[in-house]
């Protein structure tokens, strides 16, 4: 087994369970069986949804097999993963629909012909309730209780439902039902992965391998990708929103961005990184990734159009070939645009600044603000532009 081959399955991986496991299955020679599931809890899919899908695709063009689950029957139970409160499940009419949307989403990244789309209700749907309780035997309310989201709603007094211990139940015998030699998860899904390998045990199988990826930070470079939080980029966004969405997140984003989503190399990745360092331009390389990620989910002529549409705007505004560098921290809650501009020296006071976007001689971008309540995120990095000549390059950081 090559080297490489193990370097790039393991690229942006953030734990590997067990490396030794998978150097053996990969020795085997074989076809893996490779799995993650996704539970259709809205209908559109996002980039960091992408992070797991464009590593099924690196296992796919080695030769494995690639198994896409779609958890429409633990989505009715309403993973409680993270969450503080029982959740909400879906109805079976949101699910079949969000089903179908994924469906069509993720050959934008996968190869048709060599993928297997599944439903875990095939086989839940025909297990009696004696057999679910056969199942729940395998496991302890102690064991259930490590998991650090209900441990700590079950100090706190906040209740568990009873059904929210069956849903990483019902993940781990999927992988038994699907005979999985790896699946692939976020790291907030590691309880859930290792109750695939002690089931897969359980019934006599070879325990999968466990990869965990990282989570993926949305616009803000702070809180996990989510459409909730309005901080994503949908990869069913048109693609002149996407390239600049793309164009908007910070320099230091834009790496973390590169290693998780780009196909490029990493060492190409690193050099480009060491020329920024060495006083390269970073927008230069924030091109690269737009004009990547934009042509794998739409095509090239769209990736061209969208940078010409960007680049046009920018020529609008008559920005100037050198504009002042600012760095401004705020809390959490971000930077309210007028303060932002008054700290920044493009007005004289937060009054001014929002005349001035009751004027429209605000941009950002080039593009026109007209919400005098703006609030900007952390770690976002824009042009502002105040009256013709006024301009600033102004990063917020936390």
């Amino acid at each position: 087994m090559q080297e490489d081959v193990l370097a790039q399955l393991c690229r942006g991986g953030d734990e590997v369970l067990r490396e030794s496991e998978l150097i053996e299955k990969l020795q085997e020679g074989r076809a893996l069986r490779i799995k993650a599931g996704f539970d259709p809890t809205a209908p559109d899919l996002h980039l960091g949804h992408t992070v797991l899908i464009n590593k099924l695709k690196q296992f796919q063009d080695f030769g494995h097999e690639v198994l896409f689950l779609i958890g429409d029957f633990t989505g009715m139970i309403g993973d409680p993963t993270g969450k503080n409160v029982t959740r909400k499940p879906l109805s079976r009419d949101e699910i079949i629909e969000n089903a179908r949307t994924y469906e069509q989403q993720i050959f934008k990244i996968l190869d048709p012909e060599k993928t297997l789309v599944m439903f875990n209700s095939s086989w839940m749907n025909a297990m009696s309730s004696a057999e679910l309780i056969q199942l729940a035997a395998r496991h302890t309310v102690a064991r259930m209780l490590e998991r650090d989201d209900f441990s700590k709603r079950y100090k706190s007094g906040q209740p568990i439902a009873i059904h929210e211990f069956l849903y990483p139940l019902i993940q781990g015998y999927d992988s038994v039902a699907m005979k999985a030699d790896v699946e692939l998860g976020g790291t907030d899904q590691k309880f859930n992965l290792l109750v695939g390998r002690q089931l897969q045990e359980v019934y006599g199988q070879k325990p999968q391998v466990v990869i965990t990826m990282p989570i993926l930070e949305g616009l803000d470079g702070v809180q996990k990708m989510s459409k909730s939080l309005n901080n994503y980029i949908g990869i069913a966004d048109p693609a002149e929103d996407m390239f600049g969405k793309i164009m908007s997140i910070s320099d230091e984003l834009m790496w973390r961005y590169f290693e998780l989503l780009s196909f490029r190399p990493m060492a190409e990745i690193s050099d480009w990184k060491a020329a920024c360092e060495q006083g390269a331009n970073p927008r230069d390389y924030k091109v690269r990734l737009a004009l990547e990620i934009v042509e794998r989910f739409h095509d090239q002529g769209a990736a061209r159009k969208a940078l010409e549409s960007f680049e046009a705007r920018f020529k609008r505004g008559a920005m100037p070939d050198v504009i002042e560098e600012k760095t401004l921290t705020c809390s959490a809650e971000g930077y309210a645009i007028a303060n932002l501009l008054k700290d920044a020296g493009l007005t004289g006071s937060t009054s001014e600044a929002m005349r001035m976007i009751r004027q429209g001689a605000v941009k950002i971008d080039g593009e026109k603000v007209s919400d005098n309540k703006l609030v900007m995120p952390l770690n976002s990095q824009h042009v502002y532009q105040v009256g013709k000549r006024k301009f600033a390059r102004v990063t917020v950081n936390p």
